[in-house]
């Protein structure tokens, strides 16, 4: 477990290094089976907040790009149409920014691949600022870390089956 206090405590979903915010922890051994079956389902519905590089155009819109493991640069994923997984990206814009020359943008994967993300806003010309992996010139140097965060998850409780919505404030 994860405390003393809930020994049974178990994390059912992970971030990526370097991405911040919001983690949903099942304090029973039915709570975690409960959240899990809900993630398998993928009924729950996950918000994030990037600072991209430049700014985007559109106000909204949606990325679409097969994504498959790239053998050559473990652990990097590549937009790949022969062997790719289908992957899906909403976002809006939320911001346009003079300083740094960025747009801050509200994510919600339709899908859950690794790093799918990161190279959906590299595929548009847009890598997310202080990304190590999916980059371009400027925008690693942009930011001392990656501006990406886990804002929201929207999921029913697993004890009361409510409708439950947890939100983490966004650090940058």
């Amino acid at each position: 477990g994860v405390s003393p206090a809930f020994p049974q405590a178990k994390l059912v979903h992970r971030l990526d290094y370097g991405t911040s915010g919001i983690m949903v922890v099942g304090l029973t051994a039915d709570s975690t089976k409960h959240l899990n079956k809900q993630f398998q389902a993928r009924t729950i519905k996950k918000r994030y907040l990037a600072q991209l590089e430049g700014w985007v155009g559109e106000d909204q819109g949606q990325i679409t790009g097969p994504i498959a493991k790239d053998k050559l640069l473990f652990p990097r994923v590549k937009i790949c149409h022969s062997t790719g997984k289908a992957a899906k990206s909403e976002y809006k814009v939320i911001d346009r920014l003079a300083q740094p020359h960025s747009t801050l943008v509200q994510f919600t994967p339709v899908t859950g691949r690794t790093h799918q993300l990161r190279i959906h806003s590299q595929a548009i010309g847009h890598p997310i600022l202080g990304c190590d992996l999916y980059k371009s010139e400027r925008s690693q140097q942009m930011a001392d870390r990656l501006l990406l965060h886990a804002s929201d998850l929207f999921f029913e409780h697993p004890t009361n089956g409510e409708p439950f919505h947890g939100h983490c404030p966004c650090p940058f």
